[in-house]
């Protein structure tokens, strides 16, 4: 651990004024626990870190960019965001429920995770990064990123720690997208939705989804996270459609030109790039993936009742591979029908990251040994392996993909909407507990952000993906 001296001695290496180094590190505040019973956060507190924040970003600023800083300035400046960091942890810990009842007017306002850290922002300056500051963030390669959006995973990981307040935001993001009623409206009318990146159309009580991003072999990202939510708020709603289908559409990547995929995992171009957001990954958990898991929330928030939900089977069908995120889907469906030949990955610490929930889910369905295989060794699972037919219901040649469908879709539908919905809560309930996955998506929250802003991140692609892409003669990674 760096001591008070050694981080005033790197400071000062950097070129920082010394003096006022000293003078900064000295005033680093502490906050008392708040009472259970207090509905305000004393004000000296707030101004402190305010003040502590200020004073320390304006020695950062002194630095010159991270692409243009020696050896001792970059690790001033990790020095000086780790200070930070400590000293907003600290506020956090000690007022993390309060400021989320001040957010949302004692609970009586949602704000989605996206909304939420940037009204935390402007209400407690100082604790976390503002719009611009993150607008700036983005638009730098991912190599050259602060590490900004680490703040954002603490804040969110103190919120989601608290029983009631993480509930809250839990229900928040399991509502309806407010613009999800207006494509609803369409969707109803035709049957079909062109959301670019994805794609909806409903036969008869049947509703598929499909993912179009063929550049990118069907990969996810910023540009098709938020139309996926709306696609499912579409089906949740619509009375029509019983059963959901997720796919992946045909692609134009030169392997499997003219042939569908279901999902490549996690676009890494645009990761490298800089152009996915931290958030990202929060989003993704608590809105589509949640919302496929759980449904969609019961409009009034009830501690006692938070499966309350209204929510629909789901059918995967998975063509060619389902790799990462693609996979971490499949963990989350009520039935999974595979392409013979396809296959499953989750090569998410290959890149240093976690993937998602599949730490929680994969051991139910796979055991822990075989967990430990897929998550830390990167091990292919062939869709007709014994540890294939785990993760999938069903293997069929890829030309009865389609029929396989409709068999099931009728066996869903032909028993009973009440029945099916109380079925899969019943299993839910005794599988993952919200209270487990508020848990989870705790740690999950802090150790991403860290993970996602960790040097190796970029080493690992390079080494991994990058540097093969390149031998390849392609000019960037698509996905992995």
């Amino acid at each position: 651990m760096t001591t008070h001296q050694d981080l005033q001695w790197v400071l000062q290496q950097s070129g920082l004024p010394g003096a006022d180094v000293t003078r900064w590190l000295a005033q680093s505040p502490e906050f008392d626990h708040a009472d259970t019973a207090a509905t305000l956060i004393p004000t000296g507190h707030t101004e402190s870190l305010q003040h502590f924040v200020r004073a320390g970003q304006a020695f950062l600023y002194q630095l010159p960019a991270k692409p243009q800083r020696t050896a001792a300035e970059q690790l001033a400046a990790e020095l000086l965001l780790t200070r930070m960091r400590s000293v907003r942890a600290a506020y956090l810990q000690a007022h993390a429920p309060l400021i989320y009842r001040s957010l949302t007017c004692d609970y009586s306002e949602f704000l989605r995770v996206d909304e939420l850290v940037y009204v935390a922002a402007d209400r407690y300056p100082g604790l976390l990064p503002t719009r611009t500051e993150i607008a700036t963030e983005l638009a730098r390669q991912h190599k050259d990123k602060e590490g900004l959006e680490i703040d954002q995973g603490l804040f969110l990981s103190s919120i989601l720690a608290d029983p009631r307040a993480g509930a809250h935001l839990v229900h928040a993001m399991q509502r309806p997208k407010r613009e999800s009623q207006e494509y609803l409206d369409v969707f109803r009318r035709s049957g079909a939705l062109d959301l670019g990146t994805v794609r909806v159309h409903r036969t008869g009580h049947v509703t598929c989804i499909t993912i179009c991003n063929p550049a990118f072999l069907n990969a996810e990202d910023d540009t098709t996270l938020g139309p996926l939510e709306t696609a499912l708020d579409v089906v949740l709603l619509d009375e029509q459609s019983e059963v959901g289908v997720l796919r992946g559409s045909i692609v134009d990547h030169p392997r499997y030109r003219g042939r569908r995929v279901f999902s490549a995992g996690l676009n890494l171009t645009h990761l490298y790039r800089g152009d996915l957001s931290f958030l990202y990954f929060i989003t993704r958990e608590l809105g589509p993936l949640n919302k496929i898991y759980r449904g969609l929330a019961d409009p009034v928030f009830r501690l006692a009742h938070l499966e309350a939900t209204h929510e629909k089977p789901w059918i995967a069908a998975v063509d060619s591979f389902a790799i990462g995120g693609g996979c971490q889907l499949l963990l989350i469906m009520d039935y999974v029908i595979a392409a013979e030949g396809s296959y499953f990955r989750l090569p998410a610490r290959r890149e240093g990251i976690i993937p998602g929930v599949a730490n929680l889910r994969l051991p139910r369905l796979v055991g822990g040994r075989l967990a430990r295989k897929a998550i830390l060794f990167d091990e292919r699972i062939d869709a007709s392996s014994t540890t294939g037919q785990m993760l999938c219901d069903q293997v069929v040649p890829p030309a009865e993909i389609d029929a396989a469908i409709d068999a099931v879709a009728a066996e869903l539908t032909g028993r009973g909407h009440v029945s099916m919905s109380a079925n899969r809560k019943a299993l839910r309930v005794g599988q993952e507990p919200l209270e487990q996955f508020l848990k989870y998506m705790s740690f999950f929250a802090r150790e991403q952000a860290y993970s996602y802003f960790d040097p190796a991140l970029i080493r690992n692609l390079e080494a991994h993906w990058i540097n093969r892409s390149a031998r390849k003669g392609q000019s960037a990674p698509v996905a992995l």
